[in-house]
């Protein structure tokens, strides 16, 4: 069947949307993965199959010696999440996904406070707003300056301990800054984080060596982005609820609190004294749960280090064994001798695909897809590529920092200023963290239903430039109605209805955006032997637009704040930049066409 699927040369547009997914969630900042494109192994015509056979038995009988067998109708199903290989393996890889969105996301509901807490009090909501700027800006710098230095040690000493030193680093940095007392400690652990995560391309490059046969890729590459918004939702619901116990969860950590042991007349003292290190103490357990899965259960996929004795897998699998010598005695029947090399690892979280005898680990991937080597017709970097990858880094230059700009607009302190004019007002909304960190947690969770249920029905439907000029013509709107909300009152429904619409909005629109960025970029690859190039200098360039993105707004945001005009940010730099990256789409092309 994977020789079959790679062989379907009338369906290559099909092919192309699922090479798309392996970087669906790049633009994403805390985020920079993302929804991601349906896929089209069921929409493919009975006409394609029965055109298929020709190539197919010149191919395999050429390589195996012998005639090839069509199984008939069953073929042509849909796959399904559970009729994929290796799922073990893909979940402790999404497991370990979750790093970068909780990492980069749970502080942004309660940043402002956080900034404010370590700031002088003579300092103003502008100045804070451009130092929040440049903490989220850190992140995203390490990462893009890490990224191939991350991609060459994977290539060198192999992808699973790259991922573990990743964890590792994440793991000490959210606890770093959780206690962290002064803003050049902050700026140094968010520095770390990124360094941490900038191997996420190395995750996309497991998940390809994981899954090679073309009908499992856009289930697979599915994961990875779905696993992304997931944990974008819990790092802003943690960060805005657990931000402060003692006061937004008086019930637990506060003077009659049931986790107040010691009695403390003001509530948990350690809380008092570190009130922002609770969301990063829960991330850092989480992280170190999935820490604990790559080690004893990820298998590594580099081909030179894949045949050789992983330490970790062999004592989770004695582990295993053990346990079940004690704790199930008929699991001793038939067996003498547990040979480490082979035996073991055969009974290890998964059984994987049946090895030839003689092997000493199972082979982690089916038998090889056939790709067109040849060379392209045209040069890799021309003009349709470089428009694509400008467009490609407009995307997150915007988005990103709307990530970061609107929940300091939302903390920062209403204005009373009732001389107001329609385009020189300031002030924000005043929202307490837990209030944020529901509003953005809610609507993260509502970018997965959309990315699930409504972008592939309209990516299928209307294509996919169709789709990302949709998305592009909807962010200006949401970026030109949003500074307005400080201007609605602070009791009644006008305000809650009117942060609704600002979020439906953009939250819509990146859902549709991203994937389809990720699939042009992906179509305008002149051959397939150099889409990881192409993705590779997207990623370069997405990474450096969402350093630039929110260091740019905060600072744009503070200036204008200091001159009384708080929607300076909004009009003339976020819809002016979503504005040009519309203009921009109409120099993209629907079918690239790779090899």
């Amino acid at each position: 069947m994977a020789e079959l699927s790679s062989l379907r040369t009338s369906s290559e547009r099909s092919l192309h949307t699922d090479d798309s997914c392996a970087a669906a969630s790049d633009q994403m900042s805390s985020g920079d993965d993302a929804a991601l494109c349906g896929e089209r192994t069921g929409r493919r015509s009975i006409h394609d199959l029965e055109r298929a056979p020709s190539s197919l038995s010149l191919h395999h009988h050429a390589r195996k010696g012998n005639a090839p067998s069509l199984r008939g109708p069953q073929d042509a199903r849909p796959v399904t999440w559970l009729s994929l290989p290796h799922k073990s393996q893909l979940m402790i890889l999404a497991m370990c996904r979750l790093s970068e969105p909780l990492s980069n996301t749970c502080l942004l509901p309660y940043l402002y406070y956080l900034m404010r807490s370590l700031q002088p009090s003579s300092s103003s909501s502008a100045e804070t707003s451009r130092m929040a700027g440049l903490v989220v800006a850190l992140f995203a710098l390490s990462q893009f300056a890490t990224s191939m230095p991350w991609a060459w040690g994977a290539d060198r000493w192999g992808r699973k301990w790259v991922i573990v030193i990743g964890l590792v680093g994440s793991i000490v940095s959210n606890l770093g800054f959780g206690f962290a007392r002064s803003i050049p400690a902050l700026m140094l652990w968010r520095f770390i984080a990124g360094v941490a995560n900038g191997n996420i391309g190395v995750m996309r490059t497991m998940t390809a060596e994981i899954v090679k046969e073309k009908k499992y890729q856009s289930r697979a590459f599915l994961l990875l982005p779905l696993i992304f918004n997931l944990g974008n939702t819990i790092g802003l619901a943690l960060g805005g609820f657990l931000a402060d116990p003692v006061v937004n969860v008086p019930r637990l950590f506060g003077p009659h609190g049931l986790l107040n042991f010691l009695d403390a007349p003001e509530g948990v003292a350690w809380m008092r004294e570190y009130p922002f290190a609770l969301p990063t103490i829960v991330n850092a357990s989480a992280l170190f749960f999935s820490l604990l899965l790559a080690l004893g259960g990820l298998r590594e996929t580099l081909p030179v280090k894949a045949g050789k004795r992983d330490y970790g897998l062999v004592l989770t699998s004695y582990m295993i064994l053990s346990f079940k010598k004690a704790i199930l005695p008929s699991w001793r029947s038939g067996y003498e001798t547990v040979q480490l090399d082979d035996s073991i690892e055969r009974s290890s979280l998964e059984k994987c695909v049946e090895e030839p005898a003689g092997n000493s680990l199972p082979q982690l991937i089916g038998p090889p897809t056939l790709l067109n080597t040849a060379q392209p017709s045209r040069p890799i970097w021309d003009r349709d590529v470089l428009y694509t990858l400008f467009s490609f880094a407009l995307l997150p230059l915007h988005n990103a920092a709307f990530i970061q700009v609107f929940p300091l607009f939302l903390s920062t302190p209403h204005s009373e200023d009732h001389s107001a004019s329609p385009i020189f007002f300031n002030g924000g909304l005043g929202l307490p963290s837990s209030t944020i960190g529901f509003w953005l947690a809610s609507f993260s969770l509502m970018g997965i239903m959309i990315q699930l249920l409504v972008y592939p029905r309209l990516q299928a439907f209307r294509g996919t430039l169709w789709a990302y000029r949709l998305a592009l013509l909807i962010f200006p709107f949401a970026y030109l109605i949003a500074p307005y909300l400080s201007l609605l009152p602070t009791q009644g429904l006008l305000r809650w209805l009117g942060i609704w619409l600002v979020l439906f909005l953009q939250v819509t629109a990146r859902t549709f955006a991203i994937p389809s960025s990720v699939i042009l970029l992906t179509n305008v690859a002149p051959s397939r032997r150099h889409l990881g190039t192409i993705h590779g200098a997207g990623n370069m360039v997405s990474s450096l637009s969402r350093t630039v993105g929110p260091a740019l707004a905060g600072w744009v945001l503070g200036w204008g704040m200091d001159r009384g005009c708080v929607g300076v940010v909004w009009w003339a730099y976020l819809a002016l930049i979503a504005g040009a990256g519309f203009l921009w789409s109409r120099k993209l092309k629907e079918n690239g066409g790779h090899s």
